[in-house]
């Protein structure tokens, strides 16, 4: 018998109550706090505590970049829109100032008061030029005249002068001079983010190795701030402060009114220098006169300065990781091959491998070199006849784009859709665009109002009188560099209906089609939110009727509202629920009558947890979807994302129990949510279990 309407629209406002939903900002703030705990956990070696402590302060530099950016947007339009949490944005900054100015002094004080202190006893000191001997005093002097002083230029600002421009995270020397009158002059200096930040203070021998088992450093801004004098002769040096700007980076592209959508993101790149200063750091005893000064000409309002402790930027501790101590660092990664993959050689049939099974990859513990050998396979096999691909995130010296220009030159007939709008990496996805293009690759730019962020190669070849199609589909970048850091999963299949499937989506991509169907993927923002909700209302289904059912997701982010309605009505029917969620979850577990059955996890461990896995028990018949997409109104209405089914028993049988199990009995670097949102370590009872440490034990 069908629920009567009434019940249904009840039912719906009920799960709509802002009680159960956590706002977005603030659950980014906790997975910020997850990142801190990881420098603090004196189990980690020291220079990967230090190496979070930076990645924490740079993920703040984005977070005020953008998420805290578009709250003030918000504000300044007057908008009292709310979200799920009915939380509105004023509200929303309020909070946001609050933890972000505990969560930075937490780790200045991390920094100052343990990790600096524990480097020393390891033989790496970091310290301020008074403490360095004379010989140490003498160095760095040196290279202040010769390296340092040729680079810096003093802005002045007077009647004569207007402020100087100050670029998006930039650090400043705010500068007080005295003239010969007695007068007092404002300059700015900026300290060049080309040279080192840490400065060394010891000889090295000819082989360009420390003299000695110790090394010491100091900060550039306090080099430069002591040799001041040089930059303004006959002045005195009243007063230096630094201070660190960060403004808005989003970038506003009218595409409706863009002919050329590749230099209008240039120039959109170019302007993020000028964005609305959104966050200005200052020390604790900058005189309030240099702090009215910089407030004014910045245009920042009072609660968005924060006065923190020298440095004021710690991600430029990052330098410190690139020492040669390994000693203090986490072992080297030695990433496996999949045994089937490990004789496709120069002579060997790559694409013959794949015919025999479908394969998959788990990043890093699996090589990222089989992605390229497949593309470079491609460019070689005089079979092949042509190779399309998604590029998103692509980074420097790529051996992917290198694969496609030998495909290119040997005669293949290769379409490359670069997205221009992949934040951050617009600048460098320019580059490779412009290069390609160069060379006579077929690019495309995006779709206009989508952003395509699916990750899917697809390699054409003839075998006889037919064609067949081979496809890798990934939950990640086809980033050689980022496949050590982050965890993905790929898989290279020639399954007809995927290649077809992939066919279609290319046309799509790069021509006119209203498609509407695909055979065996889910493509937002076609079909992948239908298909998705009608999954879960199916596990609903199966519990409702005694068979098997259950659900696992691992994801980057869980947010959209309609989703999390979803699952809470799974977990109201009995649907045992586990959500491995490494960064914003919006959805509260274990709320009475509302997520029973639910349990959150997020790891924060050595790699960055990026993979993508859906899994459905699906009354005994599990299907497993892997792809690009997180769970975010973003990712499931306006991006181009791609789910694809991992069908092989062996290979459910290898995601449900190696991967998605392992991560789910991780006691060491796992938290769970309760349902207040607050993240606490899971219980280490029994044998303790790091699942990064555990899926790197199997390849070794």
């Amino acid at each position: 018998m069908p629920i009567p309407a009434k019940a249904v629209q009840r039912e719906q406002a009920t799960l709509r109550d802002p009680k159960l939903y956590i706002n977005r900002e603030l659950s980014l703030m906790a997975f910020q706090r997850r990142v801190f705990e990881e420098a603090e956990n004196p189990a980690n070696p020291m220079l990967e505590r230090i190496k979070f402590l930076a990645i924490l302060d740079s993920n703040l530099d984005e977070f005020f970049m953008v998420r805290v950016a578009g709250l003030l947007a918000q504000v300044d339009s007057g908008s009292q829109e709310v979200g799920p949490d009915g939380t509105t944005p004023r509200a929303q900054l309020a909070a946001i100032r609050k933890e972000v100015t505990r969560l930075m002094k937490d780790g200045q004080t991390l920094r100052d008061k343990h990790l600096i202190p524990e480097l020393a006893k390891a033989g790496i000191h970091v310290r301020t030029l008074a403490s360095l001997k004379p010989e140490q005093r003498l160095l760095v002097n040196r290279y202040f005249h010769e390296t340092i002083f040729p680079v810096l230029t003093p802005l002045a600002f007077d009647p004569g002068r207007p402020f100087p421009h100050i670029s998006n995270l930039s650090l400043n020397l705010a500068v007080v001079v005295r003239d010969s009158h007695g007068e007092e002059r404002f300059a700015r200096v900026k300290v060049p983010d080309t040279l080192p930040q840490l400065i060394p203070a010891d000889e090295k021998k000819k082989s360009g190795k420390q003299a000695h088992s110790t090394a010491t450093f100091v900060w550039i801004e306090e080099l430069i701030g002591e040799n001041l004098g040089k930059l303004f002769p006959g002045m005195e040096i009243v007063a230096v402060h630094p201070f660190h700007v960060t403004r808005d980076a989003e970038i506003a592209i009218k595409e409706l009114e863009a002919e050329d959508l590749l230099e209008t993101i240039a120039e959109g790149v170019r302007q993020r220098r000028f964005g609305s200063v959104v966050r200005l750091k200052v020390t604790h005893d900058m005189p309030r006169s240099i702090l009215k000064i910089l407030m004014h000409n910045l245009e920042v309002d009072p609660t968005d300065v924060y006065r923190l402790a020298a440095p004021i930027s710690s991600k430029r501790a990052m330098f410190l990781y690139s020492l040669d101590r390994p000693d203090l660092k986490a072992p080297p990664l030695m990433p496996g091959t999949p045994a089937v993959l490990t004789n496709t050689g120069e002579d060997q049939d790559f694409f013959s491998v794949i015919r025999a099974q479908n394969i998959l990859l788990h990043h890093p513990f699996d090589s990222f070199q089989p992605v390229v050998e497949f593309l470079r396979h491609a460019a070689h096999d005089p079979d092949v006849l042509a190779i399309k691909m998604v590029l998103y995130r692509i980074g420097r010296d790529s051996p992917i784009v290198a694969a496609l220009l030998e495909a290119m030159e040997n005669g293949k007939q290769v379409a490359v859709l670069v997205e221009l709008k992949a934040r951050f990496d617009e600048e460098s996805n320019i580059e490779w665009a412009r290069q390609l293009e160069s060379q006579g690759v077929h690019v495309v730019y995006g779709l206009l109002g989508l952003k395509i962020h699916c990750k899917v190669a697809l390699v054409v070849r003839k075998e006889g009188a037919s064609i067949r199609r081979y496809v890798h589909l990934g939950t990640g970048n086809y980033n050689a560099a980022t496949a050590q850091q982050y965890t993905d999963v790929g898989m290279f299949t020639c399954d007809e209906e995927v290649g077809q499937d992939a066919t279609d989506l290319f046309n799509f991509l790069t021509g006119y089609s209203g498609k509407k169907d695909y055979r065996r993927l889910l493509v937002a923002p076609v079909n992948l939110r239908q298909g998705f909700e009608a999954m879960i209302e199916r596990e609903i289904e199966h519990q409702k009727r005694g068979r098997q059912a259950r659900i696992i997701f691992k994801m980057n982010a869980l947010v959209d509202p309609s989703i999390i309605r979803c699952l809470y009505r799974a977990s109201q029917a009995g649907v045992e629920i586990d959500l491995v969620v490494r960064g914003v979850c919006c959805l509260r577990p274990g709320l009475k009558g509302f997520s029973e059955k639910i349990r959150v996890t997020s790891i924060v461990g050595r790699f960055l947890e990026h993979s993508r896995l859906y899994y459905f028990a699906n009354g005994g018949a599990e299907e497993i979807y892997m792809g690009s997409a997180d769970l975010m109104p973003r990712n499931l209405d306006r991006r181009v994302e791609v789910l694809v089914p991992i069908r092989s028993p062996d290979l459910v049988k290898r995601v449900r129990d190696g991967i998605l199990t392992v991560y789910l009995n991780d006691n060491v670097k796992a938290r769970r949510m309760s349902a207040d949102g607050v993240y606490k370590r899971a219980s280490q009872r029994g044998k303790l279990v790091n699942s990064q440490a555990v899926l790197l034990g199997r390849n070794h």
